[in-house]
């Protein structure tokens, strides 16, 4: 090697490979967001997969007659608070009539 010539890497001087470049295209999903796409799915994958083995495996589910117990107290508790209510509106349009009489 004479003559000062130098090899070396450099790319000054190189011509462009992309065939997009220079024609104002973008990608619209590099890799590496698509990586991190993929990733996100992944992650909602394995969650389904552990709120179904949750679900199936995991959850203790009452039987027909807790439920059935269940369904009766809260049906009955709806109904006495009903009828709590309705009772106050009655009173309470009872005292507005005497205060207020049309």
């Amino acid at each position: 090697m004479g003559g000062g010539l130098s090899y070396g890497n450099s790319s000054v001087g190189r011509a462009s490979v992309s065939k997009t470049e220079g024609r104002g295209f973008e990608s619209s999903f590099p890799c590496q967001e698509r990586r991190q796409y993929m990733k996100i799915i992944k992650k909602f994958i394995n969650y389904c997969k552990a709120c179904y083995d949750e679900l199936a495996h995991k959850v203790t589910w009452p039987s027909y007659k807790e439920l059935t117990q269940s369904a009766v107290v809260v049906l009955s508790a709806s109904l006495i608070i009903a009828i709590v209510v309705w009772l106050m509106d009655v009173a309470f349009k009872a005292v507005m009539s005497a205060v207020y009489p049309s």
